[in-house]
């Protein structure tokens, strides 16, 4: 059989491009950010011990763009295949798209600069997204991988639905970014298993980002790794995410039977299970769940002992399992996807069990001096009396909702009271 050397090569321009220009201009973004003063500061939250400079994210999305550029003047000038030229006849319009992840970019530049609040960066979240379902980046069907032409048409669904889903693998990737690394390490693995579905699904622009992105992150990992240098901020964790969403969505809007949104969400598995224990962990807190705490995967990997490397490294492994995982499932019958899936499942639940990622780290406490109504951490005694008051509450509703329900305490007194009798009927 004849192979085609020509992509090959091709992609391999398109990833030397992205991370040269990546590596080249991450100093320049480090030098900007110290003189707008976009730093992280050592606190009780972070895990660096010394300011770092943010905003590497300019300089990962001047390799991407670097990469669209040069994929677009190969396929005008020297023949490349198709990918990311308007034309009237292509369902995505991609000087939109680019406009959306422009303007992903520059919340996140905005938020590392001058710290936006919470609404205002979910609100260029959401336009960003809306420009790029507008773009026609769509998720027109939703398809059962673990069945066979088991499709769902989502008709005007298409457009709300994308644009909670973009948002939603935009910010998973931003709520790991906590260890030196991580996110862009789980973004190069995360793209690299993107890259095989859109070659497999014959989609040439969503390999091409692929690839860009592997090689800006595999750049900026040269900076970023352990002990950083310069941090990626909301600049590039938005950015990163963003482009994972919108990379999974030009494949299932391809062909949806093959590389289905379950994928995708396979390969982001260990942001998406950091994500949805803080949530848990924060309503069982009673806490908002945009409250920040330090209960997030990478940081009870440190409580367990590891350094930052070695956790680092630990969830790559975890990422590249998923990855794997998720590749296999594209290419087998669909019992054996059960099965898979089903594992894949498994593991990962009882890894987040083994480090108790649906504990709450955070408790509300009534402070009679300040008269306030205070979060406190664990390591404040207000945490054990605000756990114990929890524990009465629950006990007490079980007993209003099961009358014959007893509480530990009460279960027991009654066992040493049997016990004290039985002792005195005994004969001396």
């Amino acid at each position: 059989m004849a192979v085609n050397v020509g992509i090959p090569v091709h992609y391999i321009w398109l990833m030397a491009a992205a991370f040269a220009t990546t590596l080249l201009l991450t100093p320049l973004a480090k030098r900007l950010a110290i003189r707008l003063d976009a730093v992280d500061y050592p606190s009780k939250r972070r895990i660096n011990k010394r300011p770092i400079p943010r905003l590497g994210g300019l300089a990962v999305f001047a390799g991407l763009a670097v990469a669209c550029i040069l994929q677009v003047a190969g396929t005008i000038l020297w023949d490349w295949p198709s990918a990311l030229v308007p034309h009237p006849s292509m369902a995505i319009n991609y000087p939109m798209l680019a406009i959306s992840f422009l303007m992903i970019v520059i919340t996140g530049t905005v938020d590392d600069i001058v710290s936006l609040s919470p609404k205002m960066k979910l609100a260029g979240q959401l336009l960003a997204a809306c420009v790029a379902a507008a773009s026609g980046l769509l998720i027109h069907v939703i398809v059962n991988p673990f069945s066979t032409g088991a499709e769902i048409q989502l008709g005007w669904l298409a457009y709300p639905i994308t644009v909670i889903y973009l948002v939603a693998y935009t910010n998973i990737i931003n709520l790991i970014d906590g260890l030196d690394g991580l996110a862009c390490g789980i973004s190069a693995i995360a793209g690299a298993s993107m890259f095989l579905f859109a070659v497999l699904a014959g989609r040439s622009d969503a390999a091409a980002l692929s690839i860009a992105l592997i090689g800006s992150c595999l750049a900026f990992l040269r900076y970023n790794f352990n002990p950083a240098s310069i941090f990626l901020g909301d600049s590039g964790s938005l950015l990163l995410g963003f482009s994972l969403g919108s990379i999974s969505l030009l494949n299932v809007s391809r062909i949806a039977a093959l590389t289905s949104l379950a994928l995708p969400l396979i390969v982001a598995g260990v942001p998406i299970l950091d994500t949805f224990s803080a949530i848990i962990r924060r309503k069982r807190a009673h806490v908002s769940i945009g409250q920040a705490d330090k209960g997030h995967i990478h940081h009870r990997l440190i409580q367990e002992g590891f350094d930052q490397r070695q956790a680092v490294l630990l969830m790559y492994g975890w990422s590249a399992i998923l990855s794997a995982g998720a590749a296999a499932i594209n290419q087998v019958t669909v019992w054996w996807r059960v099965v898979i899936f089903a594992a894949l499942v498994a593991c990962s639940v009882a890894f987040a069990l083994r480090l108790h990622l649906f504990e709450p780290v955070l408790r509300h406490h009534y402070n009679p001096k300040t008269r306030r109504d205070e979060i406190v951490t664990p390591d404040n005694p207000a945490f054990a009396e605000e756990a114990r008051a929890a524990h009465e509450e629950h006990e007490e509703l079980l007993a209003k909702i099961l009358p014959h329900h007893e509480s530990p305490e009460h279960r027991s007194d009654s066992t040493n009271e049997k016990t004290s009798v039985g002792q005195d009927s005994n004969p001396s």
